[in-house]
Order: structure tokens, then sequence, then C-alpha cells
């Protein structure tokens, strides 16, 4: 594996472990508010960074992401499923990365 595909997965990995972070300090806060804008917060400084490390593409497909309504007025379960949609678009570009026989980083 080529040191910018891995640096590119190391940097993934630790965006999903802030990510996961964030969504426990909420859990153990029990304030949704606060932790719905630290992931907003997360999201802006993510997404030049994704940029540097992986592609102005990715990096636009990753700030395009809105989650949808959820009605099932448990705030914290909200959180939850939308941290998982930032989660899982992050783990999949990490699989995408692992599989690319090269490394398609900064729009090659």
């Amino acid at each position: 594996m080529t040191d910018g595909k891995q640096a590119a997965l190391d940097f993934l990995q630790a965006q999903v472990k802030e990510l996961d972070a964030l969504l426990a300090q909420a859990t153990k806060d029990l304030n949704t508010v606060a932790g719905a804008e630290r992931v907003a917060k997360w999201k802006v400084r993510v997404v030049p960074l994704l940029a540097q490390q992986v592609g102005q593409e990715e990096a636009r497909r990753f700030a395009d992401i809105k989650t949808g309504p959820s009605f099932t007025n448990d705030l914290l379960e909200e959180l939850g499923d939308d941290v998982e949609v930032y989660r899982e678009f992050l783990m999949g570009l990490a699989e995408q990365i692992k599989k690319a026989s090269s490394p398609m980083l900064r729009d090659e």
C-alpha cells in the first residue's frame, strides 16, 4: 500500500473515531443540542481536510450529505442516525481506497 493510501486510510479512521467520540460525549452529557452542534462543526472542519487527503470530488460528496428528518421524538437516536450517515460514508470511502489498484487520491 502506498504512503498516500495509508495516510488517507489513517485520516479516515481518525475521523470515524472522532465522530464516535462526539456521539459518546453527547450521550454522556445527555445534551443532544450541543452534540449536534459539535457534529456540525466537525463536518465543516473535515471537508477541506478530506479534500487534501482524498480529493475534491469526495470532499464535495461528503459536504453534500444531508441527513433526513426523523420522527422518533428521541433526539439522541436522531443524533446517532446522523452520525451513522457520516460514519458509513467515511467507512465506504476507506473500503474504496483499500480496493483501488491505484491511489484515488487528490483528484487523479
